[in-house]
Protein backbone atom coordinates (compact mmCIF):
# COMPACT_ATOMS: atom_id res chain seq x y z
CA UNK A 1 0.00 0.00 0.00
CA UNK A 2 1.00 3.55 -0.65
CA UNK A 3 -0.37 7.04 0.58
CA UNK A 4 -1.76 8.74 -2.52
CA UNK A 5 -2.83 12.06 -2.47
CA UNK A 6 -6.99 12.61 -3.93
CA UNK A 7 -8.24 9.47 -2.69
CA UNK A 8 -10.74 9.64 0.19
CA UNK A 9 -8.71 7.92 3.36
CA UNK A 10 -5.34 8.53 1.49
CA UNK A 11 -4.64 4.49 1.24
CA UNK A 12 -4.35 3.19 -2.28
CA UNK A 13 -4.19 -0.60 -2.80
CA UNK A 14 -2.81 -1.24 -6.82
CA UNK A 15 -5.88 -2.80 -8.57
CA UNK A 16 -3.90 -5.64 -9.42
CA UNK A 17 -4.23 -6.81 -5.58
CA UNK A 18 -8.13 -7.53 -6.52
CA UNK A 19 -7.79 -8.63 -9.79
CA UNK A 20 -5.23 -11.60 -8.48
CA UNK A 21 -7.96 -12.40 -6.48
CA UNK A 22 -10.89 -12.40 -8.59
CA UNK A 23 -8.56 -14.90 -10.73
CA UNK A 24 -7.70 -16.58 -7.85
CA UNK A 25 -11.51 -16.93 -6.96
CA UNK A 26 -12.46 -18.14 -10.24
CA UNK A 27 -9.96 -20.58 -11.04
CA UNK A 28 -11.39 -21.98 -7.16
CA UNK A 29 -14.96 -21.85 -8.95
CA UNK A 30 -13.97 -23.72 -11.87
CA UNK A 31 -11.87 -26.72 -10.21
CA UNK A 32 -14.30 -27.22 -7.62
CA UNK A 33 -17.55 -27.01 -10.36
CA UNK A 34 -16.15 -28.11 -13.06
CA UNK A 35 -12.72 -30.26 -12.76
CA UNK A 36 -14.06 -32.09 -9.84
CA UNK A 37 -12.36 -31.15 -6.07
CA UNK A 38 -16.58 -30.85 -5.04
CA UNK A 39 -18.13 -33.59 -6.36
CA UNK A 40 -14.43 -35.37 -4.88
CA UNK A 41 -14.82 -33.19 -1.72
CA UNK A 42 -18.30 -34.07 -0.94
CA UNK A 43 -19.33 -37.38 -2.53
CA UNK A 44 -15.78 -39.00 -2.76
CA UNK A 45 -13.20 -40.73 -4.84
CA UNK A 46 -13.32 -43.49 -6.92
CA UNK A 47 -13.42 -46.14 -4.41
CA UNK A 48 -16.42 -44.56 -2.82
CA UNK A 49 -18.29 -42.17 -5.13
CA UNK A 50 -21.62 -41.89 -4.13
CA UNK A 51 -24.44 -41.49 -7.22
CA UNK A 52 -26.41 -40.14 -5.82
CA UNK A 53 -24.62 -37.36 -4.23
CA UNK A 54 -22.56 -36.71 -7.50
CA UNK A 55 -26.48 -35.97 -8.98
CA UNK A 56 -27.52 -33.49 -6.51
CA UNK A 57 -24.20 -32.00 -6.56
CA UNK A 58 -24.61 -31.53 -10.01
CA UNK A 59 -27.38 -28.92 -9.40
CA UNK A 60 -25.55 -27.25 -6.66
CA UNK A 61 -23.13 -26.73 -9.73
CA UNK A 62 -25.84 -25.50 -11.97
CA UNK A 63 -27.58 -22.99 -9.54
CA UNK A 64 -23.85 -21.51 -9.22
CA UNK A 65 -23.24 -21.12 -12.79
CA UNK A 66 -25.59 -17.84 -13.09
CA UNK A 67 -23.61 -16.72 -9.62
CA UNK A 68 -20.25 -17.15 -11.52
CA UNK A 69 -21.47 -15.69 -14.74
CA UNK A 70 -22.23 -12.13 -13.06
CA UNK A 71 -19.15 -12.28 -11.27
CA UNK A 72 -16.58 -12.93 -13.96
CA UNK A 73 -18.90 -9.83 -16.04
CA UNK A 74 -18.29 -7.71 -13.00
CA UNK A 75 -14.98 -8.32 -13.06
CA UNK A 76 -14.46 -7.89 -16.89
CA UNK A 77 -16.56 -4.78 -17.05
CA UNK A 78 -14.58 -3.24 -14.64
CA UNK A 79 -11.49 -3.54 -16.66
CA UNK A 80 -12.96 -3.20 -19.99
CA UNK A 81 -15.12 -0.26 -19.31
CA UNK A 82 -12.88 3.25 -19.64
CA UNK A 83 -15.60 5.14 -17.61
CA UNK A 84 -14.79 2.56 -14.50
CA UNK A 85 -11.41 1.58 -15.48
CA UNK A 86 -9.90 5.18 -15.43
CA UNK A 87 -11.59 5.85 -11.91
CA UNK A 88 -9.71 4.28 -9.12
CA UNK A 89 -12.96 4.97 -6.54
CA UNK A 90 -15.08 2.87 -9.08
CA UNK A 91 -12.73 0.25 -10.42
CA UNK A 92 -11.89 -0.48 -6.49
CA UNK A 93 -15.29 -1.10 -6.05
CA UNK A 94 -16.68 -3.39 -8.60
CA UNK A 95 -13.45 -5.17 -8.70
CA UNK A 96 -14.55 -5.56 -4.62
CA UNK A 97 -18.08 -6.35 -5.41
CA UNK A 98 -17.11 -9.01 -8.13
CA UNK A 99 -15.10 -10.40 -5.96
CA UNK A 100 -17.90 -10.61 -3.07
CA UNK A 101 -19.91 -12.43 -5.88
CA UNK A 102 -16.84 -15.20 -6.20
CA UNK A 103 -16.97 -15.99 -2.57
CA UNK A 104 -20.87 -16.32 -3.28
CA UNK A 105 -20.81 -19.06 -5.36
CA UNK A 106 -18.46 -20.95 -3.49
CA UNK A 107 -20.97 -20.61 -1.04
CA UNK A 108 -23.22 -21.98 -2.99
CA UNK A 109 -21.15 -24.88 -3.78
CA UNK A 110 -20.64 -25.60 -0.32
CA UNK A 111 -24.12 -25.19 0.53
CA UNK A 112 -25.13 -27.15 -2.02
CA UNK A 113 -22.44 -29.91 -1.43
CA UNK A 114 -23.18 -30.38 2.07
CA UNK A 115 -26.92 -30.92 1.29
CA UNK A 116 -25.91 -33.49 -1.44
CA UNK A 117 -23.97 -35.09 1.45
CA UNK A 118 -26.57 -35.60 3.39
Amino acid sequence: MQAMPGRPNGWWISPAVPTIANCALALLWIFSALGGWGDSAFCGDEKSHDAICAADFEDAVLFSIPVAVLAAALAITAWATPAIRHHAGRLDALLGIAAMVWVLGEAVLFVGGYLAQS
